[in-house]
């Protein structure tokens, strides 16, 4: 492809896969700009994300979102070589809005459009920051709808899944630990600013699927969501005070704990010495100190986005499209459609 401007191509990305509606411009592996807007705010009183919700909400934000977009890239949409966006996994609903609204602005632009897995752009997105991808790499994906270990020997191409959770993900994990102590919606940062003040050793958590005969790299949570629970309400029927700062310690060092030590696990089985941590719970900061203690400990380089770039956005979707039209992958068929369970190997929709 032609750039229409040096400095490799510029592409228009797209993510709506859950409640962010995120639209990124990237040229080659540069970030031009990262708009976002969120319905998170909708979500809270019912304690998690409603899809309808969501839909309706990319609906109203994705034009002026695109709009602050090509303002803060300061490029018009005449510019854009290519499209990408987020054909699953996700919800169904919200995906067909991000899908309508990319195949819009590839038919008025006369540009290629690539629809593309939303996990593989959470490892796409660190290229944005610390440059080409070691390849083959490790990437430990952590948010509230999946916890993955992926192992990529080529990004543009293949990406093979190694471990996944069986029930809930560490993300989900943190909101109903979260609702138990009374913190709000989502979990994630107000547990880690509880945590901050607490002893991760008050309280021996279970750490799931980490005994000899268990599955090597899958995960499990809701076991250790059940114990934060159960602790909690015994306490509270013994008419004691619930120590939210220990609870939430504890909790997150069981997350962190199980987390890092299988994707350290996953690296050395596989010889691997790169490890990409994304997803919107890599924004953790044990998670991060622990990752890093223990890659440390191991020989292996540890990337890791900034906290931005690990939550949901447009920026990550372009840096996969910008990588699939570097390396000649073809694109999309003009009537791509959404997949909510898209699978991991399948990194771009034919």
């Amino acid at each position: 492809m032609a750039d229409r401007v040096g400095g490799g191509p510029l592409v228009l990305g797209f993510e709506t896969s859950c409640d962010e509606t995120g639209v990124g411009l990237v040229r080659g592996r540069t970030l031009l700009s990262d708009a976002l807007a969120t319905s998170v705010a909708e979500h809270e009183r019912f304690g998690g994300v409603v899809p309808e919700i969501a839909s309706r909400a990319h609906l109203e934000a994705m034009v002026p979102t695109v709009h602050r977009a090509l303002a803060e890239a300061g490029v018009r949409a005449a510019d854009v070589d290519a499209v990408a966006v987020t054909a699953g996994p996700g919800l169904t609903g919200a995906l067909l809005v991000g899908l309508a609204a990319a195949k819009a602005y590839a038919l008025a632009l006369d540009v290629p459009l690539y629809g593309v897995n939303h996990l593989a752009a959470h490892v796409a997105v660190d290229e944005l920051q610390h440059g080409r991808l070691a390849e083959p790499s490790m990437a430990l994906l952590v948010s509230g709808g999946h916890s993955s270990l992926l192992l990529v020997p080529d990004l543009a191409r293949e990406v093979r899944s190694l471990g996944r959770t069986i029930d809930d993900a560490a993300g989900e994990a943190f909101d109903k630990v979260a609702r138990v102590l009374g913190l709000p919606f989502p979990g994630g940062p107000p547990i880690d600013r509880a945590a901050r003040e607490g002893d991760p050793a008050a309280i021996e958590f279970p750490r799931g699927l980490t005994g000899p005969r268990d599955a090597p790299y899958d995960f499990s949570f809701s076991g250790l969501k059940t114990a934060v629970a159960r602790w909690v309400e015994a306490r509270q029927r013994a008419g004691e005070p619930v120590p939210v700062a220990d609870v939430a310690a504890s909790f997150q060092e069981a997350v962190a704990d199980v987390l890092t030590r299988k994707a350290v696990r996953a690296c050395r089985d596989a010889g691997v010495d790169h490890l990409v941590l994304g997803g919107g719970v890599a924004a953790n900061s044990r998670l991060r100190a622990l990752a890093e203690e223990r890659c440390a400990a191991a020989g292996i380089v540890l990337r890791v986005p900034s906290p931005r770039l690990c939550t949901d956005n447009g920026a990550m979707v372009a840096a996969l499209g910008s990588r699939l039209v570097e390396a000649g992958v073809a694109p999309s068929a003009p009537d791509v459609g959404a997949d909510s369970s898209l699978p991991i190997d399948v990194v771009a929709l034919s």
